[in-house]
């Protein structure tokens, strides 16, 4: 007996398109390349050393790992040969306990806030003079400010301590802040500053001409555009706010800041502590009783050059080019019928990053030299 066909069972399966970086899939070709136009998916993106699957911060990687519902076969290699540090896969756990080695730092020996006479301050701030102890280049050095608190409440940042580190964690400033305004607060609990600390300290003014000494290498402030000057890149942690308290302005393109850099943010793009990130990403421990700027310097340096020489694939050899300025980079959205047309893998190829990796750092500093 002959059984009339239901054109509803006779229809083909449903086509999925699935994104090549984060592996989400949609039923129709116009909401994959609406993801596109917003993932912003990129080789700098962190991705897990298993499946290769893009992650937006390497919080939401570590999520994918370790979560509530993490991808079980990625979960089961990490679990034997991840490093819960940089989230690595390694090879064997021979290799594993190797990398532990290297990735895994030590607490930096604070400075510590012991009195000095006024001889042995100026003795110490002295040495900054010298603009040889930073060499030359484009190389980057950390800074951290220490704060007190002024106005009626206390409740207003007033720069009382600053300290300045090279890429090899060496001291270059370290200074008491002589504070343009009464102080209300000196938060000791958490600065260990008394009136004592702060009686004989270096004048605003002269502090900011010693650090631009060593941002600016010795040249006139205005230097960093013109050819072959070495205006160096700063690093810190909520950097624009140090700043704003030692009254200083530094360009934009040359600072580095572990609060705002979007692949160690949470998920919703919100900063995390420098303690955290310390604690995740180097393995110690730091600002457990006082606040030490050396220690916070140092860590913050850490975490940059660990973002730094991360080694991403060069999978899309002329994508880099449009990740050095916002205005090469390829507008996916005034694109619209010709984006259908193309393969998920194409698409990608034409994604870029809406952040600037530092890994660029590395190969800018690999040209100069």
């Amino acid at each position: 007996m002959e059984v009339d066909s239901d054109p509803d069972l006779l229809k083909a399966p449903s086509t999925r398109h699935k994104c090549s970086a984060c592996y989400k899939q949609f039923k129709k070709k116009e909401h994959l390349v609406e993801h596109m136009k917003c993932s912003f998916h990129s080789v700098h993106q962190p991705r897990c050393g298993v499946c290769k699957k893009h992650c937006k911060s390497f919080e939401s990687l570590r999520e994918h790992l370790t979560g509530p519902l993490p991808k079980s076969n990625c979960s089961t290699i990490y679990s034997e040969r991840g490093c819960n540090l940089c989230l690595k896969i390694c090879d064997s756990l021979t290799s594993l306990n190797d990398h532990k080695k290297i990735c895994c730092l030590s607490a930096p020996v604070p400075l510590g806030t012991t009195k000095k006479s006024d001889a042995e301050s100026q003795i110490e701030v002295s040495n900054s003079n010298d603009v040889n102890l930073i060499g030359s280049g484009s190389k980057a050095v950390a800074l951290d400010c220490e704060m007190v608190g002024g106005g009626d409440d206390g409740t207003l940042d007033v720069c009382a301590r600053v300290c300045l580190i090279d890429e090899d964690e060496n001291l270059l400033f370290h200074a008491y802040v002589h504070p343009l305004i009464s102080v209300t607060n000196y938060r000791y609990e958490v600065t260990g500053l008394t009136e004592e600390h702060l009686s004989n300290a270096m004048p605003l003014k002269e502090v900011q001409e010693k650090i631009s000494q060593i941002l600016y290498n010795g040249e006139s402030t205005g230097s960093e555009w013109s050819d072959g000057a070495k205006a160096r890149l700063l690093v810190g942690h909520s950097i624009k706010h140090d700043l704003d308290c030692l009254r200083m302005n530094y360009p934009d393109h040359l600072l580095r800041d572990t609060a705002n850099y979007r692949p160690l943010m949470k998920t919703n793009l919100v900063s995390h502590s420098l303690k955290y990130l310390t604690r995740t990403y180097l393995g110690y421990d730091i600002q457990s009783g006082t606040h030490d700027p050396y220690e916070d310097c140092v860590s913050v340096m850490r975490l940059y050059k660990r973002m730094r020489d991360l080694n991403h694939e060069e999978s899309i050899e002329a994508s880099f080019s449009v990740h050095r300025t916002e205005s090469f980079r390829v507008d996916l959205s005034s694109w619209t019928k010709e984006l259908e047309t193309m393969t998920p893998d194409e698409l990608y190829q034409m994604s870029t990053s809406n952040y600037t990796c530092w890994c660029l750092d590395q190969r800018q500093n690999a040209n100069t030299n």
